[in-house]
C-alpha cells in the first residue's frame, strides 16, 4: 500500500506513518531514515514500540537496489521475514539484507 492508498500525504512525518501502519497491523518497509527530530522514525520506535509492535524493515541500501543480486537478497530476506513473522513481533527495526 503507498501513502497515497493509505490516506496519507507524501510529506506525512514518520511518527503519523508509523502510528498508521501499526494500527492496522501493517508491515513498514522504508529506506534508511535519519534520527532527527522528535517525530522522527527512530524517535518513535523508541517512544511507542511494544512487545506487540511489528518490525520496521529498512532497506540498508536503497541506491543498490538496481543490482539484481541485491534485490534478490532483499526479496529473500522480506519474504523470509513475513513467513516467520511471529519471530520479529517486539523487534524494533529489522536491515535487509
Amino acid at each position: 500500500m503507498t501513502l497515497k492508498e493509505a490516506g496519507l500525504t507524501i510529506d506525512s512525518n514518520d511518527r503519523v506513518i508509523w502510528q498508521f501502519a501499526r494500527s492496522n497491523q501493517m508491515l513498514l518497509l522504508t529506506a534508511n531514515r535519519n534520527a532527527k527530530g522528535k517525530d522522527s522514525l527512530e524517535q518513535t520506535i523508541r517512544e511507542e514500540g511494544d512487545s506487540i509492535s511489528l518490525p520496521v524493515i529498512t532497506i540498508g541500501s536503497l541506491d543498490r537496489l538496481v543490482e539484481r543480486e541485491y534485490r534478490e537478497q532483499c526479496s529473500a530476506r522480506l519474504a523470509d521475514i513475513v513467513l516467520f513473522i511471529e519471530n520479529y513481533v517486539g523487534v524494533s527495526r529489522l536491515f535487509i539484507p
